[in-house]
């Protein structure tokens, strides 16, 4: 298998879902149960650098995926999140969907839906050295909020290779 990179993080363990022109990974911290990323192959900053079979591959990667990560996690709905740039948030120079299955009952964020924004803006500012921590074998000595204790490879492992029977 070839390896994947998101952006010049080699992430083919967490790989749980992949095309010819895009892949979804489990996250290192997820904000809810469920959350994962759908990135493109192909190392771009922006959505407007990719060509037009990878933009279709993307979204339906994001779209599929979706669907999946729903039912799996007993979702009602999803939010779907693109920081497309710098200014937008993203701090990974590299194209990526947040997926996040949502509870109308149970979710974190029941009682402001909007609440979920702020701290997809947290995580992101702390992802590239996260990300980076996230390749060595000890625990992952990475600064986490109560809520979002940073994951073990071997934890992230073990969700994707879960998650992959489901496609």
């Amino acid at each position: 298998m070839t390896s994947l990179f998101f952006s010049t993080i080699e992430v083919t363990r967490q790989v749980f879902y992949r095309t010819s022109l895009s892949y979804a990974i489990v996250n290192l911290k997820p904000i809810v149960p469920g959350h994962v990323l759908v990135v493109p192959t192909r190392v771009v900053h922006r959505l407007s650098d990719l060509n037009a079979n990878e933009l279709s591959s993307l979204m339906h990667s994001v779209q599929h995926v979706g669907r999946v990560i729903e039912r799996v996690y007993g979702g009602d709905a999803l939010t779907i999140a693109c920081q497309d740039g710098k200014a937008a948030g993203q701090s990974v120079p590299h194209v990526h969907f947040h997926l996040m299955p949502r509870k109308l009952q149970g979710d974190r964020f029941e009682k402001n839906n909007d609440a979920i924004y702020p701290e997809l803006e947290r995580s992101e500012e702390n992802l590239p050295s996260d990300m980076v921590h996230a390749s060595r074998t000890q625990p992952l000595q990475v600064d986490a909020d109560e809520d979002r204790p940073p994951r073990s490879m071997e934890e992230m492992v073990s969700e994707a290779e879960w998650l992959k029977t489901f496609f």
